[in-house]
């Protein structure tokens, strides 16, 4: 079994290498993954300009890249024998809700899934975690299920750990995606030459926050494994959206 791993914070984030070191006791671990912190790419693919591929050690490749190009690369002729997996993390910082949708982790293993191999991406629930213990077992747990029982074709799994030892974990739930509120407001600052720049909000709190949801389990001290569609067409909305949209274009 061939393992691809890649990640958002970069290809030598203690998270990454904790998995690999856990992973590699049970299959052939290759790390493609980004030669910075990356973390907000989402999907973006790299287009305009050519993309480099450093050799760090013989397992490892940095790209000067976002993830999905990372995983891209690797998939589709970078590696000399095509991985059977992907796994994108260990994330420092959770993935949940409203998260998905930005979070380079998430897209890493979207990406895989997109060019048809299983794919699981894992957050830790902590910015600031420096044992990764449980994140890494978890992952273990998660592959050995996978190899008896594949995901569905169209599906990846989004995996949140809690900040707690291992022994404290309760277990795992199957969960759905949790909201926020609306993200806080950018800040305003200045250069040192007085012209205005910008920061991005800090992400909005919790709102749908449950029992069922990605936020309720990790509140809980649960792992929270959430199945993700790669098809986002809103199936139930077809008939009615037919029914809304005019019958012809203006003239």
């Amino acid at each position: 079994m061939r393992l691809l791993l890649s990640n958002d914070d970069g290809y030598s984030a203690p998270g990454l290498t904790s998995l690999a070191r856990g992973l590699q006791r049970f299959a052939d671990v290759t790390i493609v993954a980004p030669d910075k912190n990356r973390s907000g790419a989402s999907n973006s693919l790299t287009l305009e300009q050519p993309l480099r591929a450093t050799q760090v050690s013989d397992h490892v490749i940095k790209v000067d890249g976002t993830p999905t190009d990372c995983v891209h690369l690797a998939i589709t002729g970078l590696l000399e024998d095509e991985p059977d997996m992907v796994f994108s993390g260990i994330n420092h910082g959770a993935n949940l809700g409203d998260d998905v949708l930005y979070s380079g982790t998430v897209a890493a293993a979207t990406e895989g899934r997109f060019l048809g191999l299983p794919a699981v991406a894992i957050s830790h629930a902590s910015h600031d975690a420096d044992d990764f213990e449980a994140a890494v077992q978890v992952a273990i747990d998660i592959f050995k299920q996978l190899q008896h029982q594949p995901l569905p074709q169209d599906t990846i799994l989004n995996i949140n750990v809690p900040d707690l030892p291992l022994a404290d974990i309760k277990g795992y739930q199957s969960t759905r995606l949790g909201q926020r509120h609306k993200a806080e407001a950018m800040i305003k600052a200045y250069d040192p030459r007085g012209r205005a720049v910008y920061w991005v909000g800090a992400a909005g709190p919790e709102q749908d926050a449950g029992p069922g949801t990605d936020f309720y389990a990790i509140s809980q001290g649960y792992v929270s494994v959430t199945p993700l569609k790669v098809d986002l067409t809103h199936h139930d909305a077809i008939t009615e959206l037919s029914s809304w949209l005019p019958q012809r274009v203006s003239l």
